[in-house]
């Protein structure tokens, strides 16, 4: 600790407020907080920059094959090419990976979520380990585990109720859920206040809420993705598709037809792409939302069988996936003489879906935009050639999954029958008689019973 002291303090023992402020001037400086002032650093700030680069995102990783293939083209048309060829793979991948089925892409979002928060903190980390100051990193991975036992717990108790029932470790877990989570975050906040280091305290705590809001932003939202998910595969399909066909049909329209500057934080963003990838997109969730409401796979919530010990996706559908008759407005039946249509209601509410990941969904991008021109840098990562890091793909998805979490409380959800009969097989055998009762009495009164029943009682 003495050692990393006598480096922060650059030689001297002096304790003076000038001498602090200093060094808490040039932690904002490696944080890339100097806005205009950049020119104005002494020469030590200078020679204390870290020379590790803030991203790799500049490394050219694209297959060598692709490379050889593509080379002769103009860097317009090879970017385009090489941006084009790992969509469709990445698509691909996305085909298998539903065909999989929902533990399978439980299993991906996750791995999502732990890259997302990786690409985030690793920035913040190649800034900080020029510090040799302690635990940031293992702190923050600390905290991700955390958060992620805190809302995989409360998945596990809302949705698995009857194998948390069976296995008595479950239903201590269960039982202390919130209190464990609150321990062990309690815990990692004591080790961040003992890692406090003289001369560096607002680096330290520039870092402590890097680390939180990033929490926010990832694993926060990714929880949302897997309730959506347990909501019907539907939930899921839909929405991550769409904003895929924006970003895809706002690339086409733009690289083609794109002239008009969209937004100063992403230049490349023109209202040709923006408004061609809108219709597009509206186009694109009507026909997807028609073809998934055909089939149970998709529609019905994801639920888990006690008796086989796995997922089960079976229901009659809900009002929303069944086919209903509307009748158009007398306007649209004169000009073009159909008088009612028959659609999905889901169809409906996926002309809501899309329209929000076309007007809404890209400022998420322009927020991770302005985020990467903050720190100067160009993608999160390099680890998919001509797209970036995972994030650079996954910024307006986030923002996406918790539109769709509210939309489904707000507008769709109501009482879940399996989560309550869940609740109630938790409860103790009293527990149960008394609520037993009580709906018996419930139900005859209102008449829902037959005489014989009734008699018996």
């Amino acid at each position: 600790m003495t050692e990393l002291r006598k480096r922060g303090g650059g030689g001297g023992d002096t304790d003076s407020t000038d001498n602090i402020s200093d060094k808490e001037a040039d932690g904002d400086d490696r944080l890339g907080l100097q806005g205009d002032t950049e020119g104005e650093c002494d020469g030590d700030s200078k020679a204390d920059t870290p020379d590790v680069p803030l991203s790799t995102a500049d490394t050219d990783n694209t297959p060598q094959c692709l490379n050889k293939a593509l080379e002769g083209l103009p860097p317009r048309w090879k970017n385009y090419w090489i941006r084009g060829v790992l969509s469709i793979a990445m698509i691909s991948g996305f085909f298998l990976i539903i065909y999989m089925g929902p533990i399978t892409l439980l299993l991906v979002v996750m791995t999502v979520q732990i890259k997302c928060f990786h690409e985030i903190i690793i920035i913040g980390y190649r800034v900080y380990h020029s510090y040799d100051l302690p635990w940031f990193r293992t702190l923050s991975w600390y905290f991700l585990i955390c958060v992620n036992y805190f809302f995989y717990g409360e998945t596990l108790a809302d949705y698995f109720g009857a194998l948390v029932q069976r296995e008595e470790p479950l239903q201590f877990l269960s039982r202390y859920h919130r209190f464990i989570s609150f321990a062990l975050y309690l815990a990692g906040f004591c080790m961040f206040v003992l890692s406090l280091v003289k001369k560096h305290y607002r680096l330290q705590f520039y870092m402590f809420a890097w680390t939180h809001v990033t929490l926010l932003i990832v694993v926060t939202q990714s929880h949302l993705v897997i309730q959506n998910l347990f909501e019907g595969m539907i939930w899921f399909i839909v929405p991550i598709s769409i904003v895929i066909c924006n970003d895809i049909m706002a690339y086409l329209f733009g690289f083609f037809f794109g002239r008009t500057p969209l937004i100063k934080l992403s230049p490349k963003k023109t209202w040709e792409g923006f408004i061609g990838g809108f219709f597009s997109t509206v186009v694109f969730g009507f026909i997807l939302a028609y073809l998934l409401s055909q089939f149970q796979y998709f529609v019905c919530p994801v639920g888990f069988n006690s008796e086989t010990n796995g997922f089960t996706i079976e229901c009659e559908p809900s009002d929303i996936f069944v086919m209903q008759e509307y009748t158009l407005p007398s306007v649209i039946q004169n000009t073009i003489g159909w008088k009612t249509v028959t659609l999905y209601p889901f169809q409906i509410h996926s002309i809501f879906l899309s329209s929000f990941a076309s007007l809404i969904g890209p400022f998420g991008g322009f927020f991770a935009s302005g985020f990467k021109r903050a720190f100067k840098i160009k993608d999160f990562a390099s680890t998919i050639p001509g797209h970036g890091g995972i994030m650079d793909r996954f910024d307006c998805q986030y923002l996406m999954a918790t539109f769709v979490h509210v939309y489904i409380a707000s507008f769709i959800r109501g009482p879940n029958p399996s989560k309550v009969l869940q609740q109630l097989l938790m409860l103790q055998p009293e527990q149960q008689l008394g609520i037993f009762h009580t709906l018996h009495s419930h139900l005859r009164d209102k008449g829902m019973l037959p005489p014989a029943v009734s008699k018996a009682e």
